[in-house]
Parts: structure tokens; C-alpha cells; sequence
């Protein structure tokens, strides 16, 4: 199997290719940014490729989004994540459409050398593998996007505002609405995401967490 690593920690990029070539592999090229990733699948043509989330130059999500750009241009090419976070967001682009060949496994939970190797045998041969807790938080964020999906447009630049600390009387001043339409509007978010009174709870936090996370 021809296999191409972006990975920016070298001592973990090193690991993986010794490890890879020990089994029968052959690693083409083993890089350590998204920009060098799609340029070393072009040259190399790889089964798979092997790509870290968190690479330069922002250390957030280059990775994962250079995933799905060489997915795009090579959609044969097998892509196996491999990372320390889940970024559902992007995650959700790269499995979208019942993608084949692609897996996301988390590095601390992979407790064998041979699940991981199983895995990219799997990916190659264009099989789908998940990590549960992946599949888990890839799923809660979609049913909270679903649900602010039913506030109004309205109702959402009030939360959106909630969400930068604004008081019920700074967002009516900023949305030009009576103090009244606010309270209004913020009862209906909290209806409608489910935020029942509670001695425990915030609801306005939780509204604002909740946006946050979607």
C-alpha cells in the first residue's frame, strides 16, 4: 500500500513511518502542513493518506480541511484522520454523501498497533471507520443545528447577540424593538431549545452554550 503522512509533530510523523514500513508499506511522502499534503497526493498518487487535524500554520483545522480538498481531487483516494480533537464540523463535510474510504480515529483511543493498522487496510479498501465517540459528537452537533434551524431569523440575531454578553435592553436598542418584543423573543428561544425554568440552570447561558456549539 502507497501512503502519504501529513503529521506536524516529527517525532510522531517518524513513528508512523517506521512503523508503516516495517509492515510492508510504502510511505512516499511524509509532510507536516495541508499545502505540502495536497501537493505530495498529487505527485504520489498514495492508496491513502494519513492526516492530523491541527497543523501550521493556525494549528486548528488545516488538516482536516485539506482533507477535503484532496478528497475533491483524488474522490478514489482513501483518508484516514488521525488526531488527538474532533472538529465536527469539518468532519461532517468529509463523511458527507455516505463517503467511502475515509476513517477518524482518535489517537488516545486506539490502544493496539493493529486496530490502527486494520483501519487503514479498511480505509484502502474503501470501508468506513469511525471512532464511537466521533460518530457520537458528530451527531449531537447536528441535532443542535437542527434545532436552531427552527428559530426565526430574528430569533437567532437575538441569541447571537445574547451570545456577546448583550442585556435584553443593549439588543433591543441594537435591533431597534420595544424592551417587550425582546423578552418576547428570548422566551421563545428558550421554548423552542428546550430550556425549561430551572433552580440549577441558566437559562440564558445554556441558550448561549448551545449556540456556541452549533
Amino acid at each position: 500500500m502507497r501512503i502519504v503522512i501529513a503529521e506536524d509533530a516529527v517525532v510522531l510523523r517518524d513513528g508512523l513511518c517506521l512503523l508503516l514500513t516495517s509492515r510492508g508499506h510504502e510511505v512516499a511522502a511524509a509532510v507536516g502542513d495541508g499545502e505540502a499534503l495536497a501537493a505530495a497526493v498529487a505527485e504520489h498518487r498514495p492508496d491513502v493518506a494519513v492526516v492530523d487535524v491541527r497543523m501550521p500554520p493556525s494549528h486548528t483545522d488545516e488538516g482536516l480541511r485539506a482533507a477535503i480538498r484532496i478528497r475533491q481531487d483524488h474522490p478514489d483516494l482513501g483518508v484516514l484522520v488521525f488526531s488527538q480533537y474532533i472538529e465536527t464540523r469539518y468532519a461532517a463535510q468529509l463523511l458527507a454523501g455516505g463517503a467511502r474510504g475515509v476513517g477518524y480515529l482518535l489517537k488516545e483511543r486506539v490502544a493496539d498497533v493493529k486496530d490502527f493498522l486494520t483501519a487503514l487496510d479498511r480505509v484502502a479498501a474503501g470501508e468506513t471507520v469511525l471512532d464511537p465517540e466521533v460518530v457520537t459528537q458528530i451527531m449531537g452537533a447536528s441535532r443542535r443545528g437542527e434545532t436552531l434551524a427552527l428559530l426565526t431569523p430574528r430569533e437567532r440575531e437575538v441569541l447571537a447577540l445574547m451570545a456577546q454578553g448583550r442585556s435584553n435592553t443593549a439588543i433591543a436598542e441594537a435591533l431597534f424593538l420595544s424592551y417587550g418584543s425582546v423578552e418576547k423573543h428570548v422566551s421563545q428561544i428558550f421554548t423552542k431549545l428546550g430550556l425549561t425554568p430551572s433552580d440549577t440552570d441558566h437559562r440564558r447561558v445554556m441558550a448561549v452554550l448551545h449556540y456556541l456549539q452549533a
